[in-house]
Order: structure tokens, then C-alpha cells, then sequence
């Protein structure tokens, strides 16, 4: 019987010179989007951190949460989930409640105010996006939108502990 062989092919030179631009670019996405973050905390200190951010979205996304799910829902501690939410709940962007199924237990859900600030956010992002892409043909945003998509699921699933 013989072994079985890695289903991975080696990556040829070309093959490696094309991954090390895409990750070049990458890497000078994320330090941009990490200079217009810090711009825009200094020029607004009383906004929302982005990491604290991403908590409202989820709970605006996928409805109220306990803390520990809402934890590993975005990989992260619990002690750290606890205060972001603190301050999001004295925002007014997040309350706590009662769990219906268990009143021992708290839920966390976004308030109305949350719901219009996540929608707010989301409005502006797409209309800079639209306006950075209006120069691109509709068959190039698709296409980018395609791959970018492609790229994201492969990144994630590379990421998983089994994958």
C-alpha cells in the first residue's frame, strides 16, 4: 500500500512572487486602515474603539447574546468582552436583560440607539467604498467583490485550527 502523498502541489516562483504582493498590499491595507484609525480616535476621542465596535455589530447582526457566547463569537476574553460592553452600555448603545430562557442569566442586546449608530456606520462605510470603486467598471467591483470574498473564506479556513 502506498503512503498518501500531500495533496498541496509546491508553490513554483512565480507562484510565491505573486503571494508575496498580494501580502505586501495587504499589509499596507491594514497599516492604512490602522493611521485613519488613529486619526480619527484623536480627532474624535469620545468614539468607539474599533474592537468595541465590532461587539455592537455583532449584537445589532445576530440578535442578543450572552457575554461568554458574544466572547468566543469574536475570539476574545471574557474579561475584555466585559469591559468594552461596560462601556457600550454606558453609551447607550448596548443594554443588558434578563434571559427569558434562564432570569439567573443575562442577555446583552443593542438598544434602539446602537441599531441607529451601527446603520449610520454602515451607510457611511458603503458610500466611501462606492465612491473609492466609482471609477472601476461595474465588471470590475464585482469581480473584485468576488475574489475578495474568495480570499477571505481561504484566509479564515487557514486560520481554523483544523483547516
Amino acid at each position: 500500500m502506498r503512503a498518501a502523498v500531500d495533496a498541496r502541489a509546491v508553490p513554483s516562483d512565480d507562484d510565491l512572487a505573486l503571494a508575496d504582493q498580494v501580502s505586501g498590499q495587504l499589509i499596507r491595507l491594514v497599516r492604512l486602515m490602522d493611521r485613519k484609525q488613529a486619526q480619527y480616535q484623536a480627532e474624535h476621542p469620545d468614539a468607539v474603539e474599533r474592537a468595541t465596535y465590532y461587539l455592537l455589530v455583532h449584537l445589532v447582526k445576530g440578535g442578543p447574546q450572552r457575554a461568554g457566547a458574544l466572547a468566543e463569537a469574536v475570539h476574545s476574553d471574557p474579561s475584555t468582552i466585559s469591559r468594552q460592553v461596560g462601556h457600550l452600555v454606558r453609551l447607550g448603545l448596548v443594554e443588558r436583560m434578563a434571559d427569558p430562557e434562564d432570569g439567573r442569566a443575562t442577555l446583552l442586546t443593542a438598544t434602539e440607539e446602537g441599531r441607529r449608530v451601527f446603520e449610520e456606520n454602515r451607510r457611511m462605510r458603503i458610500e466611501r467604498f462606492a465612491e473609492m470603486l466609482s471609477d472601476w467598471s461595474v465588471a470590475d467591483r464585482r469581480k473584485f467583490a468576488e475574489l475578495l470574498g474568495r480570499f477571505v473564506s481561504a484566509f479564515e479556513s487557514a486560520q481554523r485550527p483544523d483547516g
